[in-house]
């Protein structure tokens, strides 16, 4: 393999997938060779597995770079299910279901430029950079030779078994009706959304449901409150019950109450939380250090066990596994259920709330209402030339309060907190701060960043 191969890998394997801009970075030729690398991995870590699943998105890259994965795959011998168009916790799903590694194409938020690849093992178990993806991409590099048969391709449909999957977790029994306006920003919500409603007592309009991976309405990215703007406008008019965003391959959700106001994810994972205890008395629950304090004094409060993580799906279902939690949740809406094979899915996440939210007798904002108790002022991104550098700065600078460094550097004040962690690929720091109010999150907030910009 060449130099150049060797650079694009080292730009396009993240910390928990691989993505990059099509064809520049991600190129046929590139995947097929990721394709052998991942066969040659599983043939060390999981010699019993005879085949891989793959599924993708609906980015008109996606066929093309399938294709030439799984040419790379059958060429070191394994069999390819080919599941087609489907979310990411659809492709979670049936690597479950077939307890075979699984494969979705798909850049997730990113635009229309861009994908990428998620891998997993056999029952969805998490592939991360200290976990496989440095390996996957060492055998890219240079696939061992295969002397053995060609692998086949197969297809397989999941979509109506996947669906029954997610409203397994409620009982449909005696809801009352609601009205719910989902986004779908032309993303793969377009596609499992109805079949998940088709069969609950819940009036559904969908926005931007066509498939269309140029993204031609807004990006598909819900964490940004911009691309929210259509939905909230869409609830208020219509007397909706909810609104629900997706992201592009449908495996987040983000909420929207009935004011159109969104609702962030420490809050819904708070509201998972409550829910999952109540079905599974004194479980523990996982949340990562970024979610509001709100989030740990619910688990508390409903009897069970908090555990805190580092933000990223491998350390939540690492950490799942590890303890046995029924529930994790991570404030960029990541929702990871215990039986759902520990994956996270935003689908089974939003059929728990609106089966909270039918069984009251309010509406969603007052069932939010005893969670709101602090202000957060979500992620602020500041460019540095130094990470480390500066972390070190404000950890002496706010050396007499509680710390740690889970992950990046935590400090508690006790009336507020911040973390403040690099990015994985570029040179940020990522501050999230919470406060008792918006007044005190602003004034916290200039604070840190003028202990930040004395060395930034």
């Amino acid at each position: 393999m060449t130099d150049t191969f060797a650079l694009v890998l080292d730009d396009i394997v993240k910390a928990y997938d691989i993505r990059g801009v099509y064809p520049r970075q991600i190129s046929p030729e590139l995947c097929r060779s990721i394709g052998s690398g991942f066969a040659a991995y599983l043939r060390q870590a999981e010699p019993a597995s005879q085949g891989v699943v793959i599924a993708r998105d609906m980015r008109p890259s996606g066929p093309e770079l399938v294709d030439a994965f799984a040419a790379g795959l059958m060429a070191q011998g394994l069999d390819v299910v080919d599941a087609g168009l489907g979310s990411t916790d659809l492709l979670y799903y049936a690597s479950g279901v077939l307890d075979l590694p699984g494969a979705m194409f798909t850049a997730s938020h990113n635009p229309a430029e861009y994908n990428g690849i998620k891998l997993c093992r056999a029952g969805a178990a998490p592939i991360g950079e200290s976990t496989g993806l440095a390996d996957i991409k060492r055998y890219a590099l240079d696939p061992p030779a295969h002397g053995g048969d060609l692998g086949t391709r197969s297809e397989r449909d999941f979509l109506a078994d996947f669906a029954a999957h997610v409203r397994s977790f409620i009982d449909t029994d005696g809801l009352r009706p609601l009205r719910v306006v989902a986004d779908t920003a032309n993303g793969m919500g377009g596609l499992v959304v109805p079949e998940v409603f088709a069969e609950l007592p819940f009036e559904l309009e969908i926005l931007y449901a066509e498939l269309d991976g140029t993204f031609p309405n807004h990006e598909a990215n819900p964490i940004q409150v911009e691309n929210l703007a259509d939905l909230r406008a869409r609830v208020v008019e219509t007397g909706a019950d909810v609104g629900l965003a997706f992201d592009g391959d449908a495996d987040r959700v983000f909420l929207v109450d009935e004011r159109g106001e969104p609702v962030s994810g420490s809050l819904t994972t708070a509201l998972l939380a409550r829910s999952v205890l109540a079905a599974d008395p004194g479980a523990t629950i996982i949340y990562n250090l970024i979610c509001s304090k709100t989030v740990p004094e619910v688990i508390a409060e409903e009897g069970g066990t908090a555990v805190r993580s580092r933000v990223g799906h491998s350390f939540i279902k690492q950490m799942m596994a590890e303890t046995g939690a029924a529930f994790g949740g991570e404030h960029s809406a990541h929702y990871y259920f215990r039986d759902n094979w520990r994956a996270d899915s935003g689908l089974i996440a939003s059929v728990i709330v609106l089966e909270q939210l039918a069984r009251s007798d309010g509406t969603i904002s007052e069932l939010l209402a005893p969670l709101r108790r602090y202000a957060a002022s979500g992620e602020i991104n500041t460019r540095v030339s130094d990470a480390e550098r500066v972390i070190e700065h404000v950890a002496a600078h706010y050396a007499s309060h509680r710390s740690d460094r889970l992950d990046g550097l935590t400090i508690d004040t006790g009336s507020w907190w911040f973390n403040l962690r690099p990015s994985n690929t570029e040179p940020l720091l990522r501050l999230n701060l919470e406060a008792a109010d918006d007044d005190a999150v602003a004034a916290r907030v200039a604070e840190v960043q003028a202990v930040m910009a004395e060395v930034g």
